[in-house]
């Protein structure tokens, strides 16, 4: 690596701000308040996950989905609709998710701001355009980036399409982020290398290996840790 120019391409939601941990609250207070008389907490969230996935592949990601979901999950638990002031409550527990303050990880910043010094930054981040953007605007980190995209889903076909328009060294490019399923594993299918940096509460459906043998993955625990690397 040393420090040759390079081509850092960084995703957003929980690599460079929290973002799961509030949709975590708003989950851990509907389980509560559905508090079901038969299933454990543990088997309700599972129902929610499974429904969450089929949604992801015709709703996209975000809060919009996130509501419906949880809409249908309280209808197939119950076995009828919410009433309207069920649907009230469902509504207020996800209310949190749509005006809150950015809160940018760690030493994010000034990282970023070194980073900048030596390579070209960009940024790529998946989910509803119109939330995605507002997080952005809010972030006040959108000036370190040479480039800022917002994509439906990350799969190998995104990040060729990346390449494709920077004309990337895939040698030379690393995508630099927390869920093995849309930052490592579809950016290394691309040809790309790959930064790795755990949450403790990435989404359950962005769970995946990464594979520990492959020496063009480098895993850091802290942002500024990148810092040592390029």
């Amino acid at each position: 690596m040393g420090m040759s120019r390079q081509v850092l391409i960084f995703d957003a939601d929980d690599t460079l701000w929290e973002n799961n941990i509030l949709f975590e609250r708003v989950i851990a207070d509907y389980l509560e308040w559905v508090d079901h008389p038969t299933l454990s907490r543990a088997e309700v969230r599972q129902v929610l996950d499974d429904i969450e996935r089929a949604n992801a592949v015709t709703h996209g990601y975000g809060t919009k989905m996130l509501l419906l979901s949880l809409r249908e999950c309280f209808e197939k638990l119950q076995e009828r609709p919410p009433t309207d002031e069920e649907h009230a409550t469902i509504d207020q527990l996800a209310a949190a998710l749509v005006n809150y303050e950015i809160e940018l990880m760690p030493d994010v910043p000034e990282t970023l701001d070194k980073l900048g010094e030596r390579h070209e930054l960009l940024m790529l981040t998946k989910g509803n355009a119109e939330e995605q953007q507002r997080k952005v605007d809010s972030s006040t980190i959108a000036n370190k980036f040479a480039g800022i995209h917002i994509v439906a889903e990350k799969h190998i076909g995104t990040y060729h399409t990346l390449i494709d328009q920077y004309q990337l060294n895939v040698a030379d490019t690393w995508m630099i982020g927390n869920s093995p399923r849309s930052d490592i594993r579809p950016a290394r299918a691309a040809g790309l290398n790959a930064v790795f940096i755990p949450h403790p509460h990435t989404w359950v459906l962005e769970h995946d290996e990464v594979d520990e043998s492959d020496d063009r993955i480098l895993t850091v625990h802290a942002f500024r840790d990148l810092l040592d690397h390029f």
